[in-house]
């Protein structure tokens, strides 16, 4: 199966665009108050429309009042939703559409306890923490994961080829590893640079 490819918090058509040409998996609209790349509910509409039927549109969300995400849902357009904070299983099901689970990592992962507590989840995602730029320990990775496993957290060009080759996981996330100086704003050159790194890492190259 291929590796699956996604970019979180996108704020500019022109930075989806570029996505879009990569022909990556899917996009992270960030609702998340607290992150410097969360959208107004119509900008984030505005990015959806565009990226409609030309990749996958996901949501995310942390500990937030089910009516945001309720509104983002009827208002936005989404294809699936991640949720980053302390959701349980059933607030993370009761919006009807597939789900990522993130989790941070601190010290040694129990994924199959995570996989039974969220067992309707299309994937687990483990992250240093949310929007923090730095790796975790990857030897806190999963041994041989009995589902999907999205890799995220200080992922960028320079390190995800080595991380696939390593992890093999079953996707990979970045967001500030592919900005430049402005929190973001991405940088096409190392978009199209980590998309390359970890497709050629992915096929063995």
């Amino acid at each position: 199966m291929a590796l699956k490819i996604k970019i979180c918090g996108i704020t500019r058509a022109e930075d989806l665009e570029v996505l879009v040409r990569l022909q990556v998996d899917a996009v992270g609209l960030m609702f998340a108050e607290e992150s410097p790349r969360c959208l107004a509910l119509e900008d984030a509409r505005c990015l959806a429309e565009q990226a409609q039927g030309r990749i996958a549109r996901v949501g995310v969300f942390a500990d937030a009042e089910p009516a945001l995400v309720q509104a983002a849902i009827d208002q936005v357009g989404l294809d699936a939703l991640q949720f980053h904070g302390q959701e349980d299983a059933a607030y993370c099901a009761a919006f009807g559409l597939p789900y990522l689970k993130g989790f941070k990592v601190t010290g040694a992962v129990d994924e199959g306890a995570l996989r039974q507590r969220y067992a309707d989840a299309c994937a687990l995602l483990l992250d240093a923490g949310a929007g923090g730029g730095e790796p975790f320990d990857w030897r806190h990775w999963p041994d041989q994961p009995s589902g999907p496993c999205i890799l995220a957290g200080g992922l960028g060009p320079d390190n995800v080829g080595h991380a696939v080759r390593l992890l093999q996981p079953w996707g990979v996330d970045a967001s500030s590893g592919v900005e430049g100086a402005r929190k973001g704003v991405k940088d096409a050159g190392k978009m199209m640079e980590f998309v390359a790194e970890a497709r050629h890492a992915a096929a063995g190259e």
